[in-house]
């Protein structure tokens, strides 16, 4: 089902989508763990829990949102972006309202799950969907800009939060500025800004112009079922999982896990800088490229990212080393976000991207839960953080294989569902 709004005037609409888009990555910050991270520390003095009670009330919701996003990819293709995204804008608004009043871990744990679902998962799900929809040739580009702006203003969240908001009001005024900010800004443009496809406005992909041939266009793409029985969606999910759960673990524990190899706590947490311009520079570069390269060779690039950072992590001493560092996990993790919805629309089309990138989410979500908790249990048992980034390592390279190995489906435009596409030039 789709909504339609005024026909467009003079003028390809698709920009407004990217502009609109941008601002509702960035304003999922307040389901996201940098974000987050700044109330654990208050909230456990005040609600008098323990760290590992918060730690697990947070895995829970981290592990529920994950498995909510099937079900959100799936509205999406069958309501359209502007109906869920305002849904999605409610909900997000009252769960942090709701944080501001929290008294027990119970509704701790269930205000964790209702913010990761609809914060960390589900806007931005919806945001970068709505762009993959209006784009084709342009496509990485457009999802690069938007992932690449949204993801520094989620990196300076933290900053806003803890020294301005959390400082000057304390942690429960700073949960309902947060629920009353996510209403004012959320809530309009999903409702009044957003537009589900081109058709809608009687515009095309990419602003090509219509030749009134074929009437309006329809989407093509493999249904989720015919998407999930191919060895390549899973070649980009691995990717996705397998960057998300370790640079995780790494932002995770990165002050001990760096004091390991002798960086001080102040030159740690000075790592991150390095980190968010890689991640900048990276999603726009990546973006950029998967309209003009092959995209397995931008997955195998980012692996070897991540494999680079991982066994450099090993013996990274202060200095130039540790800016290496940050700059191989910054990029691993930037350039993936741009991959993603770029290399699953063109292999798999529009018709049924939702549901497709939904269970995609879910996994890279569920992923974050797991990657701390896994290294946090091999440092206890070896006292190290070594072992588990020599192990880790496998992951990459293993992914890597698969890219090379595994050849994508061949892509076109039919336009009925579980039709065989046309090869394309890759």
């Amino acid at each position: 089902m789709r909504t339609r709004g005024p026909r467009s005037p003079a003028g390809f609409y698709g920009w407004h989508i990217v502009g609109f888009a941008t601002l509702m990555v960035a304003a999922s910050a307040p389901g996201q763990t940098a974000a987050v991270s700044v109330f654990i520390d208050p909230m456990i003095a005040e609600l008098g829990i323990s760290r590992s009670t918060v730690s697990a009330a947070y895995l829970v919701g981290t592990l529920s949102g994950a498995f909510a996003m099937p079900f959100v990819g799936r509205m999406l293709d069958r309501f359209g972006v502007r109906r869920v995204m305002t849904v999605i804008g409610l909900v997000f608004s009252a769960a942090l309202c709701a944080l501001a009043a929290v008294s027990s871990v119970v509704g701790l744990t269930g205000g964790f799950v209702a913010i990761r679902m609809a914060g960390q998962g589900a806007l931005g799900l919806a945001a970068t969907t709505a762009v993959a929809l209006w784009f084709d040739k342009r496509r990485g580009t457009a999802l690069g800009v938007v992932s690449a702006i949204g993801a520094s203003a989620i990196a300076l969240a933290p900053v806003l939060l803890e020294g301005v908001v959390i400082a000057q009001w304390g942690w429960r005024s700073a949960w309902l500025a947060q629920g009353v900010t996510i209403a004012l800004v959320v809530l309009p443009v999903a409702w009044f800004g957003m537009r589900d496809r081109p058709a809608d406005l009687g515009q095309r992909p990419d602003g090509a112009p219509d030749d009134g041939s074929s009437g309006e266009r329809h989407a093509w793409g493999l249904t989720r079922a015919a998407a999930l029985r191919t060895p390549f969606f899973w070649v980009v999910t691995a990717a996705i999982a397998t960057v998300s759960l370790l640079v995780t673990a790494i932002n995770f524990h990165q002050i001990s896990l760096l004091g390991e190899q002798g960086l001080s706590a102040t030159e740690a947490a000075a790592n991150f800088i390095p980190q968010t311009v890689a991640n900048l520079l990276a999603t726009f570069a990546a973006g950029y490229l998967a309209d003009r390269v092959h995209n397995r060779i931008l997955l195998v690039a980012c692996m070897a990212c991540l494999l680079g950072g991982l066994v450099l992590a090993t013996v990274v001493s202060p200095g130039v080393l540790a800016v290496l560092l940050g700059l191989l996990i910054g990029a691993a993790g930037g350039s993936v976000r741009a991959l993603e919805a770029a290399t699953l629309t063109r292999y798999f089309g529009t018709a049924h991207i939702g549901a497709i990138r939904g269970t995609v989410s879910a996994v890279m979500v569920g992923s974050t839960a797991f990657g701390p908790l896994a290294f946090a249990g091999v440092f206890e048992l070896a006292g190290s953080y070594v072992p588990a980034l020599l192990v880790a390592s496998a992951m990459p390279v293993t992914v890597a294989i698969a890219a090379i190995v595994i050849r994508p489906p061949h892509v076109g435009s039919r336009n009925h569902e579980g039709a065989t596409p046309e090869p394309c030039a890759e």
